[in-house]
């Protein structure tokens, strides 16, 4: 990979007084919640779950449930292409740390998370669209994903993430509901039970390139089972803390914007397919809006388009015949 790319990376609390920044992508799931009138109530209130939910899965020794709580940063990431001095938001993730209030502890968690990409609001908002514009079945482009996958991996094994992070992340999100999971025999103690999916959706691949592989856990006393991206050894690279920080937050983050999965009064079989027209489920109260989400895709799909993939295309296309090599 070219070695005139570099990173700068930028770390800002959210709390309940988060502001979004100016560059931060709108769609982002906490910029949507840290909108509008209810916005303090929206950030208090989803952090409260996030401690609860941590607190309930984290009960040895923690006789009240009220022994920990997480802490969040958003990790902003910017790259320079060819030292020009001119640098773009490409990525933003979640890092949790978690507070031990009887030993006074503050434990690092997780990186990862949340994941947010302008390039892939490219691809999937702008490039897939037009790809199968008047088609008749659906298709992905030839080497889709391999410029966010490779850009994604040459962050990875820069000097800035190694400077900042002692593990690879992990970044969690929803089962796809063009799917079906089955559930295995397979139960670990902090992630819950193993499910498989009968395919491999476009997400999985589109990760895949960027070097991440997916296993699928329904932790205790959830409704569906999690995806879960991650590089080595999920089950074993991570400590108990550590998981149950992604998971309380993730988790929490999904019952807010995909309640009919996350929040539904009907826990996940044997056999599962998620469905978003599912009517049995509980509101969090927290304000999220959806519609503004999937509208604003598409807008910073052709952000990145117009200032990132259309100066670079020259370089870009150099990058694509170039392998990428993990430290």
């Amino acid at each position: 990979m070219s070695t005139d790319f570099t990173f700068k990376i930028n770390s800002t609390t959210l709390d309940e007084h988060y502001q979004p920044a100016d560059n931060t992508r709108a769609t982002t799931n906490f910029a949507n919640l840290a909108r509008g009138e209810k916005r303090q109530d929206n950030l208090r209130n989803a952090l409260k779950m996030i401690d609860n939910r941590f607190n309930r899965l984290a009960s040895w020794d923690n006789p009240k449930g009220d022994r920990y709580s997480v802490e969040l940063e958003i990790i902003s990431v910017e790259m320079d292409l060819e030292k020009s001095g001119h640098s773009f938001p490409s990525i933003e993730m979640l890092k949790t740390n978690i507070v031990d209030h009887t030993t006074g502890q503050r434990i690092e968690g997780i990186v990862g998370n949340n994941f947010s990409s302008y390039i892939r609001d490219y691809d999937f908002s702008i490039l897939l669209s037009a790809h199968n514009k008047d088609k008749p079945s659906f298709t992905a482009p030839e080497n889709f994903g391999e410029l966010h996958g490779k850009l994604f991996q040459s962050f990875l094994n820069s000097s800035a993430y190694k400077a900042h992070f002692s593990k690879k992340p992990v970044i969690c999100l929803s089962v796809a509901e063009t799917k079906t999971y089955q559930r295995v025999g397979n139960q670990h103690p902090i992630l819950g039970v193993e499910y498989l999916p009968n395919a491999s959706s476009l997400t999985e691949q589109y990760f895949n390139k960027m070097g991440l592989q997916v296993r699928y856990f329904m932790p205790q006393q959830a409704t569906a089972p999690l995806a879960f991206y991650f590089m080595g050894d999920l089950l074993n690279d991570y400590s108990n803390l550590e998981l149950l920080s992604t998971i309380s937050t993730m988790e929490t983050f999904q019952k807010i914007y995909r309640p009919e999965i996350y929040n539904a009064n009907t826990v996940a079989g044997e056999t599962y397919q998620p469905n978003l027209q599912n009517l049995d489920y509980s509101l969090t109260h927290i304000v999220y809006d959806r519609e503004e989400r999937n509208r604003l895709g598409i807008a910073q799909g052709k952000f990145a388009e117009q200032h990132f993939i259309k100066p670079h295309q020259k370089l870009f296309e150099q990058l694509n015949t170039q392998a990428v090599c993990l430290a």
